[in-house]
């Protein structure tokens, strides 16, 4: 394993999701308690995510054992991808959520010696939520050590789906997730911000308050709120004023035009519509567009077999005109409580 006493975070940065991906990590979904009598129903959706993604990229899979890959394989093949890209790797996760407990990769600005490393946040699932989480939690280091990547361990709890970056020194998140006291109880927002700038190598930090009802995450902003370039968000509004995610998405539309970029300009802001509620036995499922995830040449979106879908799939294509903009059904898959971009985690080109 590589020594990493002599590394300087300050050659390095977190790209944001648009730029050159190397691959896209997965945790192949298994949890029959997080799809609750609908496992076997996700994996046709799931593999199709797969294939789109192994088209124009490396797919990185971790599974438990040979049981596991083959019965991946099976799937994965019958959703005609390009297997030449798909790989897999006997990490034995607790779950499927790879933005939260896989790798986060910084590259080096200056090409030099080490020009990735791996942040491995801790993860206590969500707060404490769903144990037993203990094989998530050192996902990224098994993958560092794979690889031969060095690995850095800031020390406190940190998701993946919880922060969203635009490559050019700022992060969105929002405080009831990261100020949470079910995450880092003895941190204070100004120590929060000191470790996202310290480790994701930042200058700026932006705070929304609150996230959609249903997510169980506490409310990770990458259910409300992307960047699509650097100086451009897409954040998902309420448009039924009955509606209980009505007011919580104004606050955040609110305090969105409100905020300055680092050179003074406020953001450009374009509004996603919510798609129609997604319940399942009374409980409302934090179904949104806007978990989507950008790939080489496509973005992934999640959609939820209603008349908004398509009106969601023009917005964003519209934001994206390099990349083909396509829509996955995610009205099985948002019954684990995530979609799309809560399943994966990019892995950047150097």
């Amino acid at each position: 394993m590589n020594d990493t006493k002599n590394i300087d975070l300050k050659n390095y940065r977190f790209p944001a999701e648009w730029e050159e991906h190397e691959a896209t990590w997965l945790s192949w979904p298994h949890k029959e308690e997080s799809w609750p009598d609908k496992l076997q129903e996700i994996y046709p959706y799931y593999s199709e995510f797969i294939k789109i993604l192994s088209q124009d990229e490396f797919v990185r899979i971790n599974v438990k054992d040979e049981e596991m890959r083959k019965f991946a394989m099976d799937c994965i093949m019958q959703a005609g991808a390009n297997l030449e890209n798909v790989e897999f790797y006997f990490n034995e996760t607790n779950d499927a959520w790879c933005r939260d407990h896989g790798p986060a990769f910084l590259v080096n600005k200056n090409g030099e010696e080490h020009q990735k490393i791996i942040l491995d946040w801790g993860f206590n699932a969500w707060g404490g939520k769903y144990p037993p989480f203990e094989l998530d939690d050192v996902i990224p280091t098994k993958i560092g050590k794979e690889f031969d990547i060095p690995v850095i361990y800031p020390g406190i709890i940190m998701e993946g789906g919880s922060v969203e970056f635009n490559g050019k020194g700022t992060i969105l998140t929002s405080k009831s997730c990261l100020l949470n006291k079910n995450r880092n109880p003895h941190l204070s927002q100004e120590e929060v911000e000191q470790y996202l700038k310290d480790f994701y190598c930042v200058e700026q930090i932006l705070w929304v308050e609150d996230g959609i009802i249903g997510d169980d995450t506490d409310g990770h902003v990458d259910d409300t709120i992307r960047f699509v370039n650097e100086n451009t968000v897409l954040t998902v509004v309420e448009d039924n004023v009955e509606d209980e995610n009505y007011e919580i998405l104004q606050t955040n539309l609110k305090q969105l035009k409100e905020m300055r970029l680092l050179d003074g300009s406020p953001l450009n802001i374009i509004e996603l519509p919510m798609p129609d509620p997604v319940i399942w036995e009374d409980q409302r499922l934090p179904a949104s567009y806007a978990n989507f995830y950008i790939a080489n040449k496509s973005v992934i979106v999640p959609t939820y077999r209603c008349d908004k879908d398509e009106v969601a799939l023009e917005i964003i294509q519209k934001c994206f005109p390099e990349r083909k903009v396509v829509g996955i059904d995610s009205t099985d898959i948002i019954w684990g409580l995530g979609s799309f971009h809560c399943l994966s985690q990019q892995e950047p080109l150097v």
